[in-house]
């Protein structure tokens, strides 16, 4: 055999091999994972991580012949400038096809506009101010906005005899939304906010908050708090300073009745009445299918709730999206296939709102009952079909 002949065998193979890594990269879709998974809001990565895991158990790990991987990042806690550059890395260093995950509002916020430069979609599974969205052409929320489930809360009390209320809510994005949304639909219904606190994010101490709302002898309180140990705290609180027991009453969004945490809530919490978009006592098959993949991929060591329903509404989004593509991971035509889609929903219906890209659902007003010796935001009102208020 001649040199030629001996080259030619040899660049043969070589060539082949060089046309064929491409194709091989074209078989999986990277999903960058910018979530909290350490520190003071560690459960709000790992309920939307076990809700991803519980999705992908029931509908396997291939859509429209593409594999997909998740490649999962930690910002350490509420840490805007770690969430950008932690996006960043994973689309320019790891090859990530969209973003997904953000638990909290200033960690979408800072990483917007990487979704927007890079064109990639950026599915916001919980993160809840209003304005979030508009920051960038290629998100998507699949959760919902604190003036969505805080409107509903409003008109129900003043339907229900609440005339007088305090407002207190922590002091950063969804906290503020809850406030303005709640103060604008129960002034509206003829009610009176009477005065209000802003509740540090970071390590709050309740106490002083909790006097001052006291003593002030509202009707009841209307309360946001971001979802967690914190619920536990201020309930705690508000049980030992007595005003349960001077006929104050307690409404809040369903944050601080987190599934997650209920359970070690006690029963200081029995009677609660919240506003929100999921209970884990929702009756349905979809959600009877949800709790039990949760249930198998999380070994029972964490109760679900609602940023893991939502985890799994948006992974079924990104399914059906990359169905609708025949596999395209490109932003533009993910964000088509988005826009209007329908969801059966562990929540109920669900649909993405083509020219806001959040969330149309029904809210549930809950009220925390004891049922089996167990407790629960049981459902016994809801109003259907919700719009952000906050883009109106």
């Amino acid at each position: 055999m001649n040199v030629r002949s001996i080259l030619r065998n040899v660049v043969v193979p070589i060539a082949c091999m060089l046309v064929a890594v491409p194709a091989l990269a074209q078989g999986t879709v990277k999903l960058g994972m910018v979530g909290e998974f350490s520190g003071p809001f560690a459960e709000y990565g790992q309920q939307m991580m076990n809700g991803i895991k519980a999705y992908m158990k029931v509908h396997g790990d291939t859509v429209a012949g593409k594999k997909i991987e998740i490649i999962q990042k930690d910002t350490t806690g509420p840490a805007p400038d770690v969430a950008k550059r932690l996006a960043q890395e994973l689309v320019t260093r790891d090859g990530a096809d969209m973003l997904i995950g953000f638990g909290l509002t200033p960690n979408a916020m800072a990483a917007a506009p990487v979704a927007t430069e890079a064109k990639k979609a950026m599915v916001i599974m919980n993160a809840a101010t209003s304005i979030i969205t508009t920051k960038s052409p290629y998100i998507v929320r699949v959760s919902m906005t604190l003036p969505q489930v805080a409107t509903p809360m409003a008109e129900w009390a003043a339907k229900n005899g609440i005339k007088r209320v305090y407002t207190a809510v922590s002091d950063y994005g969804p906290g503020l939304d809850a406030e303005a949304a709640f103060t604008k639909a129960f002034k509206a219904a003829g009610g009176e906010v009477v005065g209000s606190v802003h509740m540090p994010l970071k390590n709050p101490e309740f106490a002083p908050f909790i006097q001052r709302i006291k003593d002030a002898k509202p009707q009841a309180v209307f309360l946001f708090l971001p979802a967690g140990e914190q619920g536990v705290a201020f309930m705690k609180g508000f049980k030992e300073r007595g005003l349960a027991d001077e006929g104050i009453k307690l409404i809040a969004t369903g944050d601080i009745t987190d599934d997650g945490v209920l359970q070690s809530m006690g029963d200081s919490v029995l009677g609660l009445v919240t506003s929100f978009h999921y209970s884990a006592a929702h009756d349905s098959p979809e959600n009877k299918a949800f709790l039990k993949a949760y249930g198998e991929v999380s070994g029972g060591k964490l109760a679900p709730n609602f940023m893991a329903a939502a985890a799994y509404d948006g992974m079924a989004a990104i399914y059906a999206a990359l169905k609708a593509t025949n596999g395209s991971t490109d932003g533009d035509k993910i964000l088509a296939a988005m826009k209007g889609m329908k969801i059966d929903s562990p929540r109920g219906p669900l649909m993405i709102d083509p020219e806001t890209r959040d969330a149309v659902q029904t809210i549930y007003i809950r009220k925390v009952e004891k049922v089996n010796g167990k407790l629960e935001n049981v459902e016994f009102d809801k109003f259907p079909d919700q719009k952000d208020p906050g883009k109106m």
